[in-house]
């Protein structure tokens, strides 16, 4: 395991409630490294935090500090989970048509 896979790892494992759910998908291109990160749909609030403060402001720094001791630039994706909270208020074509009726 690299060092930002295992970095993340633990952080991650850490806060959440569901460290067995979480999964971490390393991949290397000509941009740099791309960590991403899947956890369970209950601990996506503790891993973004209240208006996305966690991530951006806290582990995605200290990915990139992690990334320049080893040369290299690290970014970090995170998936919304099935059922998330982003995809609970969306509607579909047909559920609109149905409410202007």
């Amino acid at each position: 395991m690299e060092a930002d896979h295992a970095f993340l790892d633990y952080i991650i494992k850490a806060i959440v409630d569901h460290p067995d759910d979480v999964v971490i998908v390393r991949s290397v291109d000509e941009l740099g490294v791309l960590l991403t990160l899947t956890v369970h749909p209950d601990d996506m609030g503790k891993v973004i935090g209240r208006g996305g403060k966690i991530a951006t402001e806290a582990i995605r720094p200290l990915l990139r500090a992690v990334g320049l001791k080893h040369n290299a630039r690290v970014n970090l994706k995170i998936n919304e989970p099935v059922g998330g909270k982003r995809h609970a208020d969306e509607k579909t074509l047909e559920q609109v048509v149905e409410e202007l009726s």
